[in-house]
């Protein structure tokens, strides 16, 4: 049983820091919710340990930091950290593996020694890390009837949500932590140079590189929609409504006519409460999870003169 003290820490880390993911997570059952709130958190705990500016460690450390953390939450180490305590008793709860777990960390290794990424195939290893294992190891935690079923929806969905943060944080990622996870040979195709990217350049080019990705990402949006009937009943609706909050990014990138360079756009307060209104609205009277998403999310209005690749049929479970 998770303590009450954790679940209080492990609900304002998740509160203070993923104000979208939070608006869903809340509308979860209560006990997918407050596991929810505890991943959430050590996600955070671990992303932090690279990201975090405040932080002084040397690469060595943060390798080191992030090992310490891995064997805490598998059951192989001490720790007094009430998420990781808290991380750890969900995990030997439900059907959470080690090897998502690992995964994960792995690709929070990944970030202390890599920056650029020359192809998709590229990112997409590092996001079978950073955003597939969290989808999996959200259906480890809602005890689905079937996983073999859900966790590839649940991959495409954690990627469509990573790569649109991607998107969206262009800016914010070269600034503050010299990262660029646009894929090289995106920007190559469409004669964007790295340091147009560092000096935060726009230009046509950069455009077509942003629609080329929104493309991708708005592909998986789809695939992992349409899993979304496998989780269970009282989980769709909190999903589905994550899934419209994060493809709205899209239609600020798409107002702003794909500038992410000279500032981070973010939804409001208002536009996240009429989004989740509208959803409830459709999802009343449709519990079709991919006839609510069509209709609600703002994905289909992309134009489509730069097509990305279409995701894969079968995506591996491991």
């Amino acid at each position: 049983m998770v303590s009450n003290n954790s679940l209080v820490e492990s609900k304002e880390i998740h509160r203070r820091t993923g104000k979208t993911f939070y608006y869903a997570t809340r509308l979860l059952p209560e006990r997918i919710r407050q596991r929810t709130y505890v991943l959430y958190a050590f996600f955070r705990i671990a992303d932090e340990v690279v990201d975090d500016e405040d932080n002084d460690l040397t690469a060595a450390q943060q390798r080191e930091e992030l090992l310490r953390i891995r064997e805490a939450v598998l059951g192989r180490e001490e720790t007094d950290d009430p998420v990781l305590q808290a991380f750890a008793e969900v995990r030997r709860e439900s059907d959470i593996t080690e090897s998502d777990v690992e995964l994960f960390v792995d690709a929070m290794l990944t970030d202390i020694e890599k920056s650029r990424y020359e192809t998709y195939e590229e990112l997409e290893t590092y996001m079978r890390g950073s955003a597939s294992a969290v989808g999996y190891m959200m259906t480890g935690i809602m005890d689905v009837d079937d996983p073999d079923v859900a966790r590839p929806h649940a991959r495409a969905l954690g990627e469509a949500f990573q790569l649109s943060n991607f998107l969206r944080d262009v800016r914010e990622d070269i600034v503050e932590r010299d990262r660029i996870y646009l894929p090289k040979e995106t920007l190559e195709k469409y004669g964007v140079t790295e340091a147009q990217i560092e000096n935060c350049e726009m230009s046509d080019g950069f455009r077509s590189a942003m629609v080329h990705e929104m493309h991708r990402a708005e592909n998986l949006y789809r695939a992992g929609v349409e899993g979304i009937k496998y989780l269970p009943e009282d989980c769709q609706f909190a999903v589905l409504l994550a899934a419209v909050l994060y493809a709205d990014h899209h239609r600020l990138i798409r107002n702003r006519d794909y500038d992410v360079l000279s500032e981070t756009p973010g939804l409001a307060t208002t536009r996240k409460l009429w989004l989740i209104a509208k959803t409830r609205w459709h999802w009343h009277w449709n519990k079709d999870p991919e006839a609510v998403f069509e209709r609600v999310s703002t994905i289909g209005d992309a134009p489509s003169h730069a097509p990305g690749p279409e995701p894969p049929e079968s995506v591996p479970t491991q």
